[in-house]
């Protein structure tokens, strides 16, 4: 059900009538049509031209939500939402900006906006932003928290999921909760295997779009000819094969949230077109005439540091400043080695149902080992060796193989006898073919990286220097089979 449909249905079962809306704004045409669209759905509006009106109103009553223009005569509508957030008031606050002024809509984010709307005002949309926020209003009110509302539910069992006490991971959690209910773009960011997908999830278990739907992209997966398609899909005839209507993501993630896995792979050309759709809220499926509002929620993630590929040119800075308005840091498990234990504990009875057999106890040497491990594949590689300790056991003992103690860049990999000779001063026949020698010194070393991840292809991009798509073509140019060195490649990347 749309949030849309829903607030038809809260007005036919008159739930509507005490919800209290304040319109701020300084056109008395838009004022009357807001108030006419609100009111025709059973809602009590107030209105003020000014914000000198609005603070008069918002000091003399609560309110459900709060509608309020970015500039008016006597400050900006950015100063109401301080105010209000300031009073630690409950409103919801939508704020609506001109055409084209991203910084506003971001500030206003910033600031505590639930969320934004841009002029001309789409009435569809305008609907079904506010019957969001009324939503969220009244689940907040009526429940006091949001512990208390999420009760049992899958909100607290995704907090769950994030296993770890460290004071680190109880900050993430925090953020989770205090963010989870805003609309604002959120960019998780943090090493391969921290995480990134679970946080995000949790975030979208944790909001008003918890019954809306779920739809996760890994962003470097998607070859760059498709790209468009697979995110604004395509009208019946578009092109060759094309007998129906496709959606896209946009459309399958209406009214829930898009989680947008390694959006820093993302090409410059398709970078363009997804910020135009994060900003306007609206996207044209391919041979459409015509754009069509959507209605998501955008989490991003990445394991690179976008503002260096920024100033690298390789992403459009207004793209991260859109996509970046909070952000959520996982850090790498061996800046919170207190967390292993319970970890461990979690994935072993994870590993111990998928295959049937009772949970192996973790000997307190084995967990010394891990702890000395550096772990540069996070939990995913944590993960990994655990797999590999329980296939390995002899009857209740785990039987464990460290992995590699240091990160390729720091040992100098030497990828054959030629290169050791080489590297060690002592003269060395040319190759008699170049070509086979290259490749056969990057199979190589593209073995040990992936050995050294758990054969994880995205941890072992990352520590190449390389992209993922990158790491998948050199591992098929170069015909690498993960079984062929005692090893499976990770389903997930």
């Amino acid at each position: 059900m749309t949030i849309v449909e829903t607030l038809e249905r809260m007005t036919a079962n008159s739930v509507t009538s005490d919800v209290q809306i304040l319109v701020v704004d300084d056109e008395p045409d838009l004022r009357t049509l807001y108030e006419l669209t609100l009111v025709r759905d059973g809602f009590s509006i107030f209105t003020a031209s000014c914000l000198a009106e609005a603070f008069a109103h918002v000091n003399e009553r609560r309110f459900d939500v709060v509608i309020t223009d970015m500039r008016l005569p006597d400050g900006l509508g950015v100063e109401l939402i301080r105010h209000l957030k300031a009073q630690q008031r409950k409103e919801r606050c939508v704020v609506i900006t001109a055409y084209g002024s991203a910084e506003n809509a971001v500030e206003s984010l910033k600031a505590g906006a639930f969320d934004y709307l841009t002029k001309p005002v789409d009435l569809k949309q305008f609907r079904g932003v506010i019957a969001s926020a009324v939503q969220d209003a009244r689940t907040r009110s009526s429940t006091g928290s949001l512990a208390a509302s999420k009760s049992g539910s899958d909100a607290q069992e995704a907090l769950a999921r994030l296993v770890g006490e460290s004071v680190a991971m109880r900050l993430v959690k925090e953020r989770i909760i205090k963010v989870a209910r805003s609309m604002a773009p959120i960019l998780v960011t943090g090493e391969s295997g921290t995480g990134k997908e679970m946080v995000a999830s949790a975030i979208h278990a944790n909001s008003h779009r918890t019954g809306g739907a779920w739809v996760a992209v890994n962003c470097s997966a998607i070859p760059e000819n498709l790209l468009e398609t697979e995110f604004f899909g395509a009208k019946k005839g578009a092109y060759t094969g094309s007998h129906q209507d496709r959606d896209g993501f946009f459309q399958a993630a209406r009214g829930g949230t898009l989680f947008l896995d390694e959006i820093g792979d993302l090409p410059l050309a398709m970078q363009s077109k997804l910020l135009r759709a994060i900003q306007e809220r609206c996207i044209r499926p391919i041979g459409s005439p015509q754009e069509e509002a959507v209605d998501v929620r955008i989490i991003s993630a990445t394991h690179k540091d976008l503002a260096a590929e920024v100033q690298a040119g390789r992403f459009r800075q207004d793209l991260y400043y859109r996509l970046n308005v909070i952000q959520i840091h996982i850090p790498p498990l061996r800046e919170r080695r207190e967390d292993l234990p319970a970890l461990c504990a979690a994935l072993l009875s994870r590993i111990a149902s998928e295959s049937d057999i009772a949970v192996p106890a973790l000997p307190a040497a084995v967990l010394e080992q891990l702890a000395l491990d550096p772990l540069f594949g996070n939990v995913r590689e944590l993960e990994n060796l655990l797999h590999r300790a329980v296939a390995l056991r002899e009857e209740d003992e785990l039987q464990f193989e460290p992995s590699a103690s240091q990160p390729l860049a720091q040992q100098g990999v030497a990828t054959s006898d030629a290169e050791v000779t080489a590297l060690e001063g002592k003269p060395s026949a040319l190759p008699s073919d170049l070509q086979a020698y290259l490749d056969g010194a990057e199979r190589t070393i593209l073995i040990q990286a992936l050995r050294e991840t758990g054969f994880n292809r995205t941890a072992a991009a990352t520590r190449l220097g390389l992209s993922l798509r990158q790491m998948r073509y050199r591992i098929a140019r170069l015909h690498i089979d993960a079984q062929n060195y005692g090893g499976k490649f990770d389903e997930s990347d």
